[in-house]
């Protein structure tokens, strides 16, 4: 099974969008249409890479547009950049969401006890490469991290691509410790921190900010993807997201590949790129 990407409007502006495409060229939806299991037997999970390492931009599938494609996450009308919260340079793994997975807000968590974000479940791909936005990739889930976002539980699993050369060296929390000794420490310093520049506090996070294995991860993702197929099949309250899709047949909201097609072409045309501000790559300091 292959993905593609097809980008619209101009690259940094308000106006970007990267749609996306299945085999057989036709437009999909990366929430709804790309299949959670690569290979449902041995847990392996598709994941959307919206933020590649090492980049700033707040790049999100638009779970309110039709067709969910990705773009700029705005913030007072202006587009968004994570800041670099030193020691870290924008995002520290490549970041993304497992597709037909979402995080009820009508669901209080029976460990967290806060209701979910709204949104597809968080990745973050500690693999050696540093990936593309939008690249589709195959991964093996390790362990999770339960932040609380201005009361909401906000999962953020901890993955490996299974292409990465080092894969199979890694199937738990432990392994990482091992073999990346301060990833995991990093990982709860930059969600800790990285909405102070915006003059938030930091973040809090359930189970004191330990990292849960990668069984109670697994069923994480499960249940996530359980609360999907409520949404995707009208059993529960959408609200103002947008649950277009092209291939989940018994879905209300499955449309035609015509249909789909018409959307992308309502869309601005591509039109190359604006630049990054420069204050992108300042640094941010402030003792912990």
């Amino acid at each position: 099974m292959s993905f593609s990407t097809e980008e619209r409007g101009r690259a940094n502006t308000s106006d970007y969008r990267l749609f996306f495409k299945n085999s057989e060229g036709r437009y999909i939806s990366p929430f709804h249409d790309i299949p959670i299991y690569a290979d449902e037997a041995q847990n392996i999970f598709h994941a959307v890479v919206e933020v590649p390492r090492w980049t700033n931009a707040k790049m999100e599938i638009a779970t309110k547009d039709p067709l969910n494609p990705l773009k700029q996450d705005l913030k007072k009308g202006n587009l968004r950049y994570v800041a670099n919260v030193f020691p870290h340079k924008g995002y520290i793994w490549n970041y993304g969401a497992i597709p037909q997975t979402w995080e009820d807000p009508h669901h209080q968590d029976g460990d967290t006890g806060c209701c979910g974000d709204n949104d597809p479940i968080d990745i973050c791909d500690i693999g050696n490469k540093v990936c593309s936005r939008g690249d589709v990739i195959k991964v093996k889930v390790l362990g999770t991290l339960a932040l609380i976002d201005e009361g909401e539980t906000d999962w953020k699993v901890i993955v490996i691509n299974t292409d990465d050369p080092e894969a199979d060296d890694f199937n738990d929390m432990e392994d990482v410790r091992r073999l990346k000794p301060g990833y995991l420490e990093a990982t709860l310093d930059w969600f800790k921190r990285y909405k102070v520049p915006d003059g938030k506090p930091e973040n809090q996070f359930a189970f004191n900010g330990e990292f849960k294995d990668r069984d109670f991860a697994i069923e994480t993702v499960k249940s996530t993807h359980d609360f999907w197929k409520a949404l995707v099949s009208q059993t529960t309250d959408a609200g103002d997201l947008n649950c277009m899709n092209t291939s989940v047949s018994d879905s209300p909201f499955c449309c035609s590949a015509e249909d789909a097609a018409a959307v992308v072409e309502s869309t601005c045309a591509y039109g190359g790129e604006d630049s990054i501000p420069s204050s992108v790559d300042q640094w941010f300091y402030y003792e912990k």
